[in-house]
């Protein structure tokens, strides 16, 4: 059950959860409606992806049916999510996974691209993966420096400046399209997806 843990300006929402993929649309559906009663809809989609991604990987590497929980928090200009579960086995960092071309890697790299900052930490019962977004429009260079930062997950070891363009517009093709299958196995629409990209990257660069 879900549950506020501040009855004023209720800035914090917990949702106990089941590692079973089954549950992963649920988390995504209690982070939209949250952050929509906050006036947070602009980052509902980071947040879904963060909180689907953080409770796979509790799925993936801590075992299914376990107990877990995900806490939103709002704060100053950022939203950040938690994934509480009781292992105390640390996540390995971006780098060292991305060296070894793991899936998982994947999607660390795509919350700290997307992210402001994130980490992990031990708790008394286990340990915290956390993520903070921030609620301010991405600008431009924030958004190229996002870019860089995935696109560096699909080119180890080699580093993007590097790569003619030829071999940037592959690797490109690459990430939409990885992103795309991920979205369909998660219930999504990505023809809608690609097309509201299509029209933010359109109006962005008018």
């Amino acid at each position: 059950m879900c549950r506020c843990e501040s009855q004023e300006a209720c800035p914090r929402y917990v949702v106990p959860f089941e590692a079973v993929p089954a549950q992963l649309s649920g988390l995504r559906r209690a982070v939209r409606y949250q952050l929509g009663r906050w006036g947070a809809s602009a980052v509902a989609e980071e947040a879904e992806l963060v909180a689907t991604e953080l409770g796979a990987n509790v799925i993936k590497h801590v075992g299914r049916d376990v107990a877990a929980s995900l806490v939103l928090e709002l704060r100053e200009g950022r939203v950040r999510l938690e994934v509480h579960d009781r292992s105390r086995v640390m996540p390995a960092s971006s780098a060292e996974v991305c060296a070894e071309n793991d899936e998982c890697g994947r999607g660390l790299h795509l919350i700290a691209a997307m992210a402001c900052d994130w980490g992990s930490a031990r708790t008394v019962t286990g340990k915290v993966v956390w993520c903070e977004l921030s609620l301010k429009p991405a600008g431009h260079e924030e958004r190229v420096g996002r870019a860089a930062a995935v696109l560096s997950a699909y080119c180890q070891p080699s580093s993007t400046s590097g790569l003619d363009l030829a071999a940037l517009d592959e690797t490109v093709t690459d990430v939409i399209t990885d992103l795309l299958h991920w979205l369909s196995v998660q219930g999504g629409d990505p023809e809608g997806a690609l097309g509201r990209a299509q029209m933010h990257y359109e109006a962005e660069a008018a």
